[in-house]
């Protein structure tokens, strides 16, 4: 029984460890190229004072949100 929990477990962490990966390629090609202008749609906040600046990009995450849920219903939909 304890073989079956440690393989479950190594492919749990196998699974993490690639989808970080992922995402860390994502951030370090999104530095470089602005991908279908997310990063810098209308509604995004930015402040730039003198000697701070700041930006939230509240829409960006919600295009995105939206976009991965539509994905994750359409998988579930066709899993059925």
């Amino acid at each position: 029984m304890e073989v079956n929990v440690s393989l479950q477990v190594g492919k749990f962490l196998v699974i993490v460890g690639v989808v970080l990966v992922a995402a860390g390629l994502l951030l370090m090609a999104g530095a470089k190229f602005n991908f279908w202008g997310l990063g810098s749609l209308p509604g995004d906040v930015a402040y730039k004072g003198k000697n701070v600046s700041f930006y939230f990009p509240i829409v960006t995450c919600l295009v995105v949100s939206a976009g991965l849920t539509l994905l994750f219903w359409l998988i579930s939909l066709f899993r059925r």
